[in-house]
Protein backbone atom coordinates (compact mmCIF):
# COMPACT_ATOMS: atom_id res chain seq x y z
CA UNK A 1 0.00 0.00 0.00
CA UNK A 2 1.33 3.45 -0.95
CA UNK A 3 2.00 6.24 1.47
CA UNK A 4 -1.19 8.06 2.46
CA UNK A 5 -1.60 11.80 2.95
CA UNK A 6 -4.13 13.26 5.38
CA UNK A 7 -5.00 16.97 5.51
CA UNK A 8 -6.16 18.59 8.77
CA UNK A 9 -6.39 22.07 10.25
CA UNK A 10 -3.23 22.83 12.25
CA UNK A 11 -4.49 26.09 13.76
CA UNK A 12 -4.59 29.81 13.10
CA UNK A 13 -2.05 32.63 13.16
CA UNK A 14 -2.55 35.71 15.33
CA UNK A 15 -4.32 37.47 12.44
CA UNK A 16 -6.77 34.57 12.04
CA UNK A 17 -5.16 33.02 8.96
CA UNK A 18 -5.76 29.28 8.98
CA UNK A 19 -2.80 26.93 8.59
CA UNK A 20 -3.10 23.34 7.38
CA UNK A 21 -1.19 20.20 8.30
CA UNK A 22 -0.41 17.37 5.87
CA UNK A 23 0.52 14.00 7.38
CA UNK A 24 2.25 11.30 5.33
CA UNK A 25 2.08 7.71 6.65
CA UNK A 26 3.62 4.50 5.34
CA UNK A 27 3.09 0.82 6.13
CA UNK A 28 6.08 0.73 8.49
CA UNK A 29 4.37 3.14 10.86
CA UNK A 30 6.57 6.09 9.98
CA UNK A 31 4.68 9.38 9.97
CA UNK A 32 5.76 12.83 8.81
CA UNK A 33 3.68 15.98 9.34
CA UNK A 34 4.31 19.07 7.20
CA UNK A 35 2.50 22.40 7.40
CA UNK A 36 1.96 24.85 4.57
CA UNK A 37 3.39 27.54 6.85
CA UNK A 38 7.06 27.63 5.85
CA UNK A 39 7.04 24.01 4.70
CA UNK A 40 7.76 23.13 8.32
CA UNK A 41 8.13 19.49 9.36
CA UNK A 42 6.26 19.70 12.66
CA UNK A 43 6.65 16.03 13.61
CA UNK A 44 8.50 12.95 12.38
CA UNK A 45 7.66 9.65 14.05
CA UNK A 46 9.89 6.68 13.28
CA UNK A 47 10.43 3.29 14.96
CA UNK A 48 13.26 2.31 17.29
CA UNK A 49 14.87 -1.15 17.27
CA UNK A 50 11.80 -2.60 19.04
CA UNK A 51 9.29 -0.93 16.73
CA UNK A 52 8.33 1.80 19.22
CA UNK A 53 7.53 5.13 17.58
CA UNK A 54 8.94 8.42 18.85
CA UNK A 55 8.80 11.94 17.44
CA UNK A 56 12.43 12.71 16.58
CA UNK A 57 12.18 16.43 15.68
CA UNK A 58 11.64 19.52 17.82
CA UNK A 59 8.54 21.53 17.16
CA UNK A 60 5.64 23.51 18.55
CA UNK A 61 1.98 22.82 19.25
CA UNK A 62 0.55 25.87 17.48
CA UNK A 63 1.54 27.51 14.18
CA UNK A 64 2.12 31.04 15.48
CA UNK A 65 4.98 29.82 17.70
CA UNK A 66 6.95 28.89 14.58
CA UNK A 67 6.93 32.55 13.51
CA UNK A 68 8.84 33.39 16.71
CA UNK A 69 11.28 30.49 16.49
CA UNK A 70 14.78 30.16 14.98
CA UNK A 71 13.68 28.46 11.75
CA UNK A 72 12.65 25.27 13.58
CA UNK A 73 11.84 22.53 11.04
CA UNK A 74 11.39 24.98 8.17
CA UNK A 75 12.20 25.27 4.49
CA UNK A 76 14.89 27.93 4.13
CA UNK A 77 15.14 30.36 1.22
CA UNK A 78 15.86 32.21 -0.85
CA UNK A 79 19.31 31.76 0.63
CA UNK A 80 20.21 29.32 3.40
CA UNK A 81 22.87 30.50 5.84
CA UNK A 82 24.68 33.85 5.77
CA UNK A 83 25.48 36.54 3.22
CA UNK A 84 27.99 39.07 4.57
CA UNK A 85 26.47 42.50 5.26
CA UNK A 86 23.43 41.43 3.24
CA UNK A 87 25.13 42.64 0.05
CA UNK A 88 26.33 41.20 -3.22
CA UNK A 89 27.11 42.29 -6.78
CA UNK A 90 25.52 40.34 -9.63
CA UNK A 91 26.21 41.17 -13.28
CA UNK A 92 27.52 44.57 -12.21
CA UNK A 93 24.44 45.49 -10.16
CA UNK A 94 24.64 46.09 -6.42
CA UNK A 95 21.97 44.50 -4.23
CA UNK A 96 21.19 45.22 -0.58
CA UNK A 97 19.21 42.51 1.18
CA UNK A 98 17.07 42.65 4.28
CA UNK A 99 19.40 41.93 7.19
CA UNK A 100 19.22 40.33 10.59
CA UNK A 101 21.87 38.57 12.69
CA UNK A 102 24.27 41.45 13.43
CA UNK A 103 23.70 43.21 10.11
CA UNK A 104 24.11 40.12 7.93
CA UNK A 105 21.58 38.24 5.84
CA UNK A 106 20.57 34.92 7.42
CA UNK A 107 18.30 32.20 6.00
CA UNK A 108 16.55 34.45 3.48
CA UNK A 109 16.01 37.43 5.76
CA UNK A 110 13.52 38.32 8.50
CA UNK A 111 10.59 37.38 6.23
CA UNK A 112 12.01 34.45 4.30
CA UNK A 113 10.39 31.33 2.89
CA UNK A 114 10.05 29.88 6.40
CA UNK A 115 7.40 32.49 7.27
CA UNK A 116 5.35 32.28 4.07
CA UNK A 117 2.16 30.33 3.40
CA UNK A 118 2.75 27.86 0.57
CA UNK A 119 0.28 26.36 -1.86
CA UNK A 120 -0.15 22.62 -1.25
CA UNK A 121 -1.41 19.67 -3.26
CA UNK A 122 -1.05 15.90 -3.31
CA UNK A 123 0.63 14.21 -6.25
CA UNK A 124 2.26 10.95 -7.30
CA UNK A 125 6.01 10.83 -7.87
CA UNK A 126 7.81 7.66 -8.97
CA UNK A 127 4.83 5.63 -7.80
CA UNK A 128 4.81 7.19 -4.31
CA UNK A 129 2.32 9.67 -2.95
CA UNK A 130 3.88 13.08 -2.43
CA UNK A 131 3.11 16.49 -0.99
CA UNK A 132 3.98 19.34 -3.34
CA UNK A 133 4.36 22.85 -1.95
CA UNK A 134 4.60 25.87 -4.24
CA UNK A 135 5.49 29.51 -3.74
CA UNK A 136 6.11 32.59 -5.89
CA UNK A 137 8.72 34.96 -4.49
CA UNK A 138 8.29 38.43 -5.98
CA UNK A 139 11.06 40.45 -7.59
CA UNK A 140 12.74 42.45 -4.83
CA UNK A 141 11.44 40.29 -1.99
CA UNK A 142 13.86 40.63 0.95
CA UNK A 143 16.07 42.48 -1.56
CA UNK A 144 16.67 39.60 -3.96
CA UNK A 145 16.28 40.25 -7.70
CA UNK A 146 13.90 38.34 -9.94
CA UNK A 147 10.52 36.68 -9.56
CA UNK A 148 11.26 33.12 -8.48
CA UNK A 149 8.77 30.26 -8.67
CA UNK A 150 9.58 27.46 -6.24
CA UNK A 151 8.26 23.93 -5.83
CA UNK A 152 9.28 21.64 -2.97
CA UNK A 153 8.18 17.99 -2.94
CA UNK A 154 8.06 15.80 0.16
CA UNK A 155 8.01 12.05 -0.48
CA UNK A 156 7.82 9.34 2.20
CA UNK A 157 8.82 5.96 0.77
CA UNK A 158 7.98 2.46 2.09
CA UNK A 159 11.57 2.01 3.34
CA UNK A 160 11.28 4.93 5.81
CA UNK A 161 13.08 7.52 3.70
CA UNK A 162 11.96 11.14 3.52
CA UNK A 163 12.91 12.74 0.21
CA UNK A 164 12.84 16.53 -0.11
CA UNK A 165 13.17 17.80 -3.69
CA UNK A 166 13.58 21.46 -4.60
CA UNK A 167 12.90 23.08 -7.99
CA UNK A 168 12.95 26.78 -8.89
CA UNK A 169 12.99 29.05 -11.94
CA UNK A 170 13.55 32.79 -12.24
CA UNK A 171 12.83 35.60 -14.70
CA UNK A 172 16.04 37.52 -13.77
CA UNK A 173 19.51 36.47 -12.65
CA UNK A 174 19.45 35.83 -8.91
CA UNK A 175 20.98 33.72 -6.15
CA UNK A 176 19.19 30.75 -4.62
CA UNK A 177 20.29 28.24 -2.02
CA UNK A 178 17.52 26.28 -0.29
CA UNK A 179 17.68 23.86 2.61
CA UNK A 180 15.70 22.10 5.35
CA UNK A 181 16.32 23.23 8.94
CA UNK A 182 15.08 20.24 10.93
CA UNK A 183 16.11 19.93 14.59
CA UNK A 184 16.67 16.21 15.18
CA UNK A 185 16.91 14.16 18.37
CA UNK A 186 16.83 10.45 17.54
CA UNK A 187 16.13 9.48 21.15
CA UNK A 188 13.04 11.67 21.23
CA UNK A 189 14.16 13.47 24.41
CA UNK A 190 17.14 14.53 26.48
CA UNK A 191 20.17 16.01 24.76
CA UNK A 192 22.06 14.83 21.68
CA UNK A 193 25.59 14.88 23.05
CA UNK A 194 25.81 11.08 22.99
CA UNK A 195 24.55 10.79 19.40
CA UNK A 196 27.35 9.40 17.23
CA UNK A 197 27.86 11.50 14.10
CA UNK A 198 29.88 10.91 10.95
CA UNK A 199 30.23 13.62 8.28
CA UNK A 200 31.86 12.63 5.01
CA UNK A 201 34.06 15.69 4.61
CA UNK A 202 37.82 16.26 4.66
CA UNK A 203 37.46 20.05 4.85
CA UNK A 204 35.28 22.83 6.24
CA UNK A 205 34.89 26.56 5.69
CA UNK A 206 36.33 28.46 8.72
CA UNK A 207 34.41 31.52 9.90
CA UNK A 208 35.20 34.86 11.48
CA UNK A 209 33.66 36.09 14.73
CA UNK A 210 30.43 36.94 12.86
CA UNK A 211 30.23 33.38 11.49
CA UNK A 212 31.02 34.61 7.97
CA UNK A 213 33.37 32.33 5.97
CA UNK A 214 36.92 33.58 5.56
CA UNK A 215 37.11 31.98 2.10
CA UNK A 216 39.51 29.26 3.19
CA UNK A 217 38.86 25.53 2.83
CA UNK A 218 40.59 24.12 5.89
CA UNK A 219 41.29 20.44 6.65
CA UNK A 220 39.27 18.90 9.47
CA UNK A 221 42.19 16.65 10.40
CA UNK A 222 43.51 17.36 13.87
CA UNK A 223 40.55 19.58 14.82
CA UNK A 224 37.33 19.18 16.80
CA UNK A 225 35.53 19.31 13.43
CA UNK A 226 36.89 15.94 12.33
CA UNK A 227 33.86 13.66 11.97
CA UNK A 228 35.31 11.43 9.25
CA UNK A 229 34.97 8.61 11.75
CA UNK A 230 31.83 8.64 13.86
CA UNK A 231 32.14 10.19 17.31
CA UNK A 232 29.81 11.55 19.94
CA UNK A 233 28.57 15.08 19.29
CA UNK A 234 29.63 15.93 22.82
CA UNK A 235 33.12 14.45 22.59
CA UNK A 236 34.87 17.63 21.43
CA UNK A 237 32.11 20.21 21.79
CA UNK A 238 33.95 21.82 24.72
CA UNK A 239 37.17 22.24 22.75
CA UNK A 240 39.11 25.48 23.28
CA UNK A 241 39.91 25.70 19.55
CA UNK A 242 39.16 29.15 18.12
CA UNK A 243 36.51 27.91 15.71
CA UNK A 244 34.60 26.18 18.50
CA UNK A 245 34.77 29.21 20.77
CA UNK A 246 33.52 31.52 18.01
CA UNK A 247 30.41 29.42 17.41
CA UNK A 248 29.86 28.27 21.00
CA UNK A 249 29.93 24.71 19.71
CA UNK A 250 29.36 23.46 16.19
CA UNK A 251 27.88 25.81 13.59
CA UNK A 252 30.02 25.14 10.54
CA UNK A 253 29.75 24.30 6.87
CA UNK A 254 31.50 21.09 5.80
CA UNK A 255 32.85 20.58 2.27
CA UNK A 256 31.40 17.21 1.34
CA UNK A 257 33.50 14.54 -0.36
CA UNK A 258 31.56 13.64 -3.48
CA UNK A 259 32.49 10.42 -5.31
CA UNK A 260 33.10 11.24 -8.97
CA UNK A 261 29.98 10.86 -11.06
CA UNK A 262 27.67 10.55 -8.02
CA UNK A 263 25.01 13.25 -7.86
CA UNK A 264 23.00 12.14 -4.82
CA UNK A 265 25.75 11.10 -2.42
CA UNK A 266 25.98 10.15 1.29
CA UNK A 267 26.76 13.19 3.46
CA UNK A 268 26.32 12.12 7.08
CA UNK A 269 25.19 9.32 9.39
CA UNK A 270 23.88 9.59 12.94
CA UNK A 271 23.48 6.70 15.39
CA UNK A 272 21.59 6.89 18.68
CA UNK A 273 22.61 3.77 20.61
CA UNK A 274 19.87 3.73 23.27
CA UNK A 275 17.01 3.56 20.78
CA UNK A 276 19.02 1.97 17.98
CA UNK A 277 17.81 4.59 15.52
CA UNK A 278 20.06 5.53 12.62
CA UNK A 279 19.60 8.48 10.26
CA UNK A 280 21.58 8.55 7.02
CA UNK A 281 21.55 11.77 5.01
CA UNK A 282 22.30 11.90 1.28
CA UNK A 283 22.25 15.06 -0.81
CA UNK A 284 23.06 16.60 -4.16
CA UNK A 285 24.48 19.67 -2.38
CA UNK A 286 28.24 20.38 -2.05
CA UNK A 287 28.04 21.49 1.59
CA UNK A 288 26.49 20.52 4.90
CA UNK A 289 25.97 22.88 7.84
CA UNK A 290 26.21 21.07 11.16
CA UNK A 291 24.64 23.00 14.03
CA UNK A 292 24.67 21.54 17.54
CA UNK A 293 21.71 23.53 18.86
CA UNK A 294 23.89 25.93 20.84
CA UNK A 295 21.27 28.68 21.10
CA UNK A 296 18.29 26.57 22.09
CA UNK A 297 16.95 27.66 25.47
CA UNK A 298 14.19 27.00 27.97
CA UNK A 299 12.17 30.01 26.79
CA UNK A 300 11.28 27.84 23.80
CA UNK A 301 8.72 25.18 24.65
CA UNK A 302 6.77 22.78 22.49
CA UNK A 303 5.21 19.34 22.57
CA UNK A 304 5.25 19.35 26.35
CA UNK A 305 8.94 20.07 26.85
CA UNK A 306 11.25 23.02 27.31
CA UNK A 307 14.21 23.12 24.95
CA UNK A 308 17.77 23.46 26.15
CA UNK A 309 21.17 23.81 24.48
CA UNK A 310 22.04 20.68 22.51
CA UNK A 311 18.47 19.35 22.80
CA UNK A 312 18.73 18.68 19.06
CA UNK A 313 21.11 18.97 16.12
CA UNK A 314 20.70 20.28 12.59
CA UNK A 315 22.23 18.91 9.40
CA UNK A 316 21.45 21.42 6.65
CA UNK A 317 22.44 20.43 3.09
CA UNK A 318 23.39 23.58 1.19
CA UNK A 319 25.78 25.51 -0.98
CA UNK A 320 28.43 27.32 1.01
CA UNK A 321 27.62 30.41 3.12
CA UNK A 322 28.36 33.78 1.50
CA UNK A 323 28.86 32.20 -1.94
CA UNK A 324 27.48 35.34 -3.68
CA UNK A 325 30.60 37.15 -2.43
CA UNK A 326 33.01 34.24 -2.88
CA UNK A 327 33.56 33.42 -6.57
CA UNK A 328 35.94 30.64 -5.49
CA UNK A 329 32.97 28.79 -3.91
CA UNK A 330 30.47 26.76 -5.99
CA UNK A 331 28.10 29.20 -7.68
CA UNK A 332 24.55 29.82 -6.45
CA UNK A 333 23.53 31.95 -9.45
CA UNK A 334 20.28 30.99 -11.18
CA UNK A 335 19.53 32.55 -14.57
CA UNK A 336 16.41 32.67 -16.73
CA UNK A 337 16.03 29.44 -18.70
CA UNK A 338 17.80 27.41 -16.01
CA UNK A 339 16.16 25.28 -13.32
CA UNK A 340 17.48 25.11 -9.79
CA UNK A 341 17.28 21.50 -8.63
CA UNK A 342 18.35 19.97 -5.34
CA UNK A 343 17.44 16.83 -3.42
CA UNK A 344 18.15 15.51 0.06
CA UNK A 345 17.14 12.13 1.48
CA UNK A 346 16.76 11.36 5.19
CA UNK A 347 16.82 7.56 5.57
CA UNK A 348 15.73 6.11 8.93
CA UNK A 349 16.77 2.59 9.95
CA UNK A 350 17.77 0.83 13.17
CA UNK A 351 20.79 -1.15 14.30
CA UNK A 352 18.72 -4.33 13.90
CA UNK A 353 18.72 -3.73 10.16
CA UNK A 354 22.48 -3.25 9.82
Amino acid sequence: MATTINETLFGALDDGTEVNLYTLDNDQGMRVSVTNLGGIVTALHCPDRDGHLDDVVLGFDQPQFYLRSPFVGALIGRYANRIANGRFVLDGENYQLAVVNNGHQLHGGPDGFDKRLWGAQSATTDGDNALMLSLTSADGEQGFPGEVKVQVTFILTPDNALHIRYDAVTDQPTHINMSHHGYFNLQGGGDVLHHELAIYANAFTPVDDMLIPTGELAPVEGTALDFRRAKGIGEDIGSEEAQMLIAGGYDHNFVLDKPEGMVLAPAARVIETESGRIMTLSTTEPGLQFYSGNCLNSRMTGKGRAFSPQAAFCLEPQHFPDSPNRPEFPSTILRPGQTYQSESVYQFTTDREV
